[in-house]
């Protein structure tokens, strides 16, 4: 008897099925992700310190997850009293350098005295550096219309016949749509008590007449009459006296981008961006990431700014940094800025051209 082969028809799936077989895998492997400890500890603080999208954290998690998560994500702040005898600006620079960075700091871009850009590349997110040299250049500047409306880091630079800027302190955002009007906090311009506001975060971030930066949780009218010609109000302090705040966790500020301010002993002043948000190209930085680069360049004062949307750069009327909203506008609106703006009139030009690479 001839034995005949059986032929087995492949069964056609169906387009939806398949879609549902990977809607299902892809359900499962969220599950198993938002419960891990990895994703509760960036999700969470990243949510909560956006202010107008903290509804994000809730989504996911209930209160009793949030606010574990968040009481094991915190910073520690070193609160001794600055010693600003230790900053000794004007010394001289040493030709034999302590480590790659400090080089890098110290080689001047052809023509320019006033500073130095240097860019920052890390295998999560991108920014920039900006040395600069004579602490006797920087200040800050204040928008035209505060109370009605903020104004760009690029326009306040350009105002104030600047070079390089980085934005200051916070304001009020309500549901992400602030325009830099109403900043929280102090401001302190020219010597004088220029703003007051509740709901500010941290303490002062100052220059002093002698161009040191102190960082103070005293009263603004007691930081003015202790020398303070500038301030603003925002933090925490990352490193005071040479020590580093202590983070515990991701500090519970999350990933995001970040702006920060800082001088080294020599009285060179340090503007630090990371850029953030941007999938594919810069995801953010911790507080940790922003310490260890501050590190490098031996940062011996430093405190965080506002950071987020609100993080932007300018450099010769440039928007430099690859800002996570408004950068179609030139940068969002904000209502203050640290300004480099080159008094002894020193030559100075963009030593390359930032294209966000």
């Amino acid at each position: 008897m001839k034995k005949t082969k059986k032929k087995y028809r492949l069964r056609r799936v169906s387009k939806l099925t398949v879609l549902i077989i990977l809607l299902d895998i892809i359900v499962i492997d969220g599950l198993i992700l938002i419960n891990t400890n990895f994703f509760k500890s960036f999700w969470i603080p990243t949510a909560m310190t956006t202010k107008s999208h903290g509804y994000l954290a809730f989504t996911l998690y209930d209160e009793d997850v949030v606010y574990k998560v968040l009481s094991e994500n915190y910073i520690e702040e070193n609160t001794e009293t600055m010693n600003l005898d230790d900053i000794v600006i004007g010394g001289s620079e040493n030709t034999h350098y302590a480590s790659k960075y400090e080089k890098e700091l110290f080689t001047r871009d052809p023509g320019n005295d006033v500073y130095k850009t240097i860019r920052i590349i890390e295998p999560r997110y991108k920014g920039w550096l900006i040395a600069v040299y004579d602490p006797n250049d920087v200040t800050l500047a204040v928008s035209s219309k505060l109370g009605k409306i903020g104004q760009s880091v690029n326009t306040l630079v350009k105002n104030n016949d600047g070079l390089v800027g980085i934005n200051g302190g916070g304001f009020e955002d309500l549901d992400g749509w602030g325009n830099g009007s109403v900043p929280y906090g102090a401001i302190i311009h020219g010597g004088e008590l220029v703003w007051n506001h509740a709901g500010g975060s941290g303490g002062l971030i100052a220059l002093t007449k002698d161009h040191k930066l102190y960082l103070t949780d005293d009263a603004p009218e007691k930081a003015i009459a202790d020398g303070v010609m500038e301030a603003v109000e925002f933090g925490p302090n990352l490193i005071v006296n040479g020590k580093t705040a202590k983070i515990h966790g991701d500090g519970g500020w999350g990933i995001a981008p970040r702006s920060v301010i800082a001088q080294r002993k020599d009285g060179v002043i340090l503007f630090l961006i990371i850029e953030g948000r941007l999938p594919g190209y810069s995801i953010g930085a911790s507080m940790n990431d922003v310490i260890d680069i501050l590190l490098r360049y031996k940062a011996y004062n430093a405190a965080n700014l506002d950071g987020g949307a609100s993080s932007t750069m300018s450099i010769e009327g440039k928007l430099w940094n690859r800002a996570s909203a408004g950068g179609e506008y030139g940068g969002r609106s904000v209502s203050n800025a640290w300004i480099v703006t080159n008094k002894q009139n020193k030559p100075a030009q963009a030593p390359v051209k930032s294209n966000y690479k």
